[in-house]
């Protein structure tokens, strides 16, 4: 029995065959969901609708399911201001510092070999983008 809240099997299926050192992105709805990730990342589309899902939901339903020992976010350019969901990615991870990286920089990353599951959502908020590193669960 599942002692957590995610249920989506084909997350859960993904998470299960990727390991520590992989990374899981979740995306907003502007991200180039087939050009700006690993071709071999395991993709799942749950951008039903503007703004379902958040990113921020997603982000909360996988820190109940696994250790996350690092995160990157995109980063707007330099004379623009941090974006308001970057507080809300901090909020759900705690002791996780967010890394940031340029647009270019964000995408060369995702589209890393460990880059093992990729999660589209139909958030619309601009910078909503994060890259997660799989890390080891104490418990």
């Amino acid at each position: 029995m599942l002692r957590y809240r995610l249920t989506h099997p084909t997350i859960l299926a993904a998470l299960a065959s990727a390991g520590h050192g992989s990374r899981v992105l979740i995306s907003d709805g502007h991200y180039p969901h087939t050009t700006g990730a690993h071709p071999a990342a395991e993709r799942v589309y749950l951008n039903l609708a503007p703004d379902r899902l958040l990113v921020t939901e997603v982000l909360d339903a996988l820190v109940d399911a696994i250790a996350i020992e690092a995160a990157a976010v995109m980063t707007p350019p330099a004379d623009q201001p941090e974006p308001p969901v970057f507080a809300d990615f901090r909020a759900a991870l705690p002791g996780v510092a967010l890394d940031g990286l340029d647009r270019f920089a964000f995408y060369d990353t995702a589209r890393r070999a460990d880059t093992a599951l990729v999660i589209a959502t139909g958030d619309r908020r601009t910078y909503a983008n994060l890259l997660l590193t799989i890390g080891v669960r104490a418990d």
